[in-house]
């Protein structure tokens, strides 16, 4: 409770599991059962944090069911450490807390991505605290998290100078009601395209990386991203271009966009991404083929 109050103090919130309050805490006792031996007021606040306050760090869930996340051997799919590796591989902070004493007291904490098709593994470490002094120096250090569009902004053209947004590009989200949890999904779309952006080579053939990239998050009914249909283009060639940030005079017509579903939102990107040529951002708003 300490760590989460200073979590908060950050403008940061604690995210819990809502199956946290079955977890045993000995060989023979669940939380429920131990915390029954504080006081009336502790027992009451932690209880309603756990089962019906939260957050729950399943409800913003980015990572699926099918990724193979791995530490230390072991597979750590569907839980937070995979959740926070996944977050972080795709452009969104994440750090973790654990319980001390526990078998989790290690920082960092190495996670593996493997990608089924590819056979690419990635490795990202995870920065870990049990300790509030600890977790309040690193809070100190790092940047505050998203509170606007204008922050979402600033954060996506300094972390990704591969990707060339216009001048203009944000615009679209101006009036459109602010969310942090669309806002990160925003950052991890932008991230995908830095890293594949990345991932190409002179002659416009992708690494084994880019591969992995493309075939997770371009291809299938879910993906992130896709082209826009026949019947858009057409409906919507108008809405589809935009001025070329670089050339004036000039257009692009951009209708591959990456996509967040909830609330509608899209990013419009100029399209094949090649290693010698700029990948421009041309509109991160709502979507634009609404019928």
């Amino acid at each position: 409770m300490a760590i989460r109050d200073v979590a908060r103090r950050f403008g940061r919130e604690l995210q819990c599991h809502r199956n946290v309050k079955n977890i045993p805490v000995t060989p023979n006792l669940t939380i429920p059962q131990v915390i029954k031996h504080l006081d009336v007021n502790s027992r009451r606040v932690l209880m309603q944090w756990l089962t019906r306050h939260g957050p729950f760090w399943e409800d913003f869930r980015q990572h699926a069911g099918g990724d193979w996340l791995e530490y230390n051997g072991e597979i750590i799919t569907d839980t937070a450490v995979g959740e926070a590796a996944y977050c972080l591989f795709h452009g969104i902070d994440r750090a973790l807390v654990s319980i001390d004493p526990s078998y989790w007291l290690i920082s960092p904490l190495s996670v593996d991505w493997h990608d089924h098709d590819s056979g690419f593994v990635k490795s990202i470490n995870i920065q870990n605290y049990w300790d509030a002094n600890n977790l309040e120096q690193y809070l100190a250090a790092v940047p505050a998290p998203l509170r606007s569009w204008k922050d979402l902004e600033a954060v996506a053209r300094r972390r990704y100078p591969d990707l060339t947004f216009s001048k203009d590009s944000f615009k679209p989200l101006k009036g459109y009601p602010f969310g942090k949890g669309p806002a990160e999904r925003l950052l991890s779309r932008l991230a995908v395209l830095y890293y594949l952006k990345r991932c190409s080579d002179k002659d416009g053939r992708m690494t084994p990386e880019g591969l992995a990239i493309h075939q997770k998050h371009f291809t299938g009914a879910k993906s992130w991203f896709s082209d826009s249909s026949a019947t858009e283009k057409s409906e919507f060639m108008n809405d589809l271009t935009f001025r070329h940030p670089a050339n004036p005079g000039e257009f692009l017509f951009c209708t591959w966009h990456g996509k967040v579903k909830t609330p509608q939102l899209r990013i419009h990107f100029s399209w094949p991404i090649q290693a010698d040529t700029p990948l421009y951002i041309v509109y991160v708003g709502p979507k634009i083929t609404k019928r």
